[in-house]
């Protein structure tokens, strides 16, 4: 203040108060608060800090110890070198996010990374408690700050790791805590090595690593979005048999058409169908027609061995990768008996109306009940398929609900999609 009493910091630019309070400690920028609506404002952007990549670890955790139950969203930007930044925020339930931001012409250096956890019992001076972390864009600049972090994190049960570039192996250490694991689109991945011994959701998207299962774990929860096809040349049967075992209890589960014909059917064919997913709620299937055409016999085999499914979802992905697949191996499997539960047939994706049709026919011969087929369907396709004229069709976006006996004839019904949606939500990983 003036020598009139007169308040002259708080009319600076908000850009002079936030690198003033990057000069304060934490504790003292906290207080900063009390001082006049204009310093509590400053709290809706990042705070602003500077330093080298060295300094990530102990900044992020003094950020959180200090911040995390103060306020619901708090955020931190860190400067580190040359248009290099990170941008933490904590959300509420102890979630920390890391996204790091590099120039995009970077290059992306290949690195292994290895993130080992604190398992002691006495906790370190520096160890802190996250429960949630998502790390976005960490690159061979960043593992080892990164790395560092997590060695003090306590207690972690939910990690995810997003849109990493560079790294070609990465290791998941032991830790008692560890309950969910994701890793979404990390072009570079090859292998994959998991030492946890209570996962129990692994959600994975890209192309498929080796992946190597040092303990024992049964997943209740598994995605294995990998339309895009094997990440590494060479990779045999015997190399996903423990993938294998890991999902064969899972509630939910994501699995591709490649990845059944190529790595699953192969190793189940000498069990003469003594193999059941015993378990299995809901499945998201995804299929590619980029051979020309659809193929049925691996989608109704799989679905001849999960006895109780409820809800299924096909999604025909032109553009993923996919084997020819012109065999008929539906003999193979020794089920007797039809599905008792399912409620729900999603469709999506598909080019001919006859190839959907054709399919929704061969389900309903799999099953003793009468599930609701839903599919997206344009105005020339329901026009053709019920006779409704065209101008009485009023939306873009339609679905065919049910389908209902007469005699010879097969009665389709009609609704809204929207309408539909809030009725049958969407598979569990189709949102991530």
């Amino acid at each position: 203040m003036d020598g009139n009493g007169e308040d002259l910091i708080s009319f600076l630019p908000d850009e002079i108060l936030r690198l003033i309070i990057s000069f304060l400690p934490l504790e003292s920028s906290l207080q900063t608060t009390l001082l006049s609506s204009t310093w509590r404002n400053l709290w809706n952007s990042p705070l602003l800090y500077f330093g080298p990549v060295e300094g990530i670890a102990n900044q992020v955790s003094s950020f959180f110890n200090h911040f995390n139950n103060l306020h619901p969203i708090t955020k931190l930007q860190y400067n580190f070198g040359k248009n290099h930044f990170l941008l933490a925020s904590i959300a509420p339930h102890n979630k920390l996010h890391l996204d790091f931001s590099a120039p995009k012409s970077e290059f992306p250096y290949h690195f292994d990374w290895e993130l080992k956890f604190d398992t002691q019992k006495n906790p370190s001076p520096s160890s802190f408690y996250v429960k949630s972390l998502c790390l976005k864009s960490v690159t061979y600049l960043t593992n080892e700050a990164v790395s560092s972090l997590v060695l003090n994190i306590r207690f972690l049960e939910n990690l995810r790791i997003e849109r990493c570039n560079g790294f070609r192996s990465l290791c998941i250490g032991s830790t008692p805590k560890l309950q969910s694991l994701t890793v979404l689109e990390c072009p570079d991945l090859r292998f994959l090595h998991i030492k946890c011994s209570k996962l129990r959701s692994f959600r994975y998207r890209g192309q498929l690593p080796r992946i190597r299962l040092e303990s024992h774990f049964n997943l209740q929860d598994a995605m294995l979005d990998i339309r895009q096809g094997p990440g590494c040349n060479n990779l045999k049967i015997s190399d996903f048999d423990p993938c294998l075992l890991t999902i064969k209890n899972a509630n939910t589960l994501t699995l591709c058409r490649w990845n059944y014909e190529v790595l699953i059917r192969p190793s189940l064919a000498s069990l003469q169908g003594n193999f059941i997913f015993y378990n299995i709620k809901e499945l998201w299937w995804i299929g590619s027609n980029s051979n020309g055409g659809y193929n049925n016999n691996a989608l109704l085999t799989f679905l001849q061995i999960c006895p109780t499914l409820e809800r299924l979802f096909v999604t025909i992905d032109p553009k993923g990768y996919g084997t020819p697949s012109k065999e008929t191996y539906m003999n193979n499997v020794r089920r007797k008996t039809k599905l008792e539960h399912l409620q729900l047939v999603s469709l999506k994706g598909f080019v001919d109306q006859n190839e959907e049709m054709e399919l929704i026919r061969l389900i309903k011969e799999l099953v003793a009940v009468n599930p609701v087929f839903m599919s997206v369907i344009d105005k020339n396709k329901l026009e053709s398929l019920a006779g409704v004229p065209y101008n009485q069709i009023k939306s873009q976006s339609f679905i065919n609900i049910k389908t209902e006996k007469n005699g010879s004839n097969e009665k389709y019904l009609f609704s809204k999609l929207d309408d539909a949606e809030q009725t049958w939500p969407k598979h569990p990983h189709m949102n991530l």
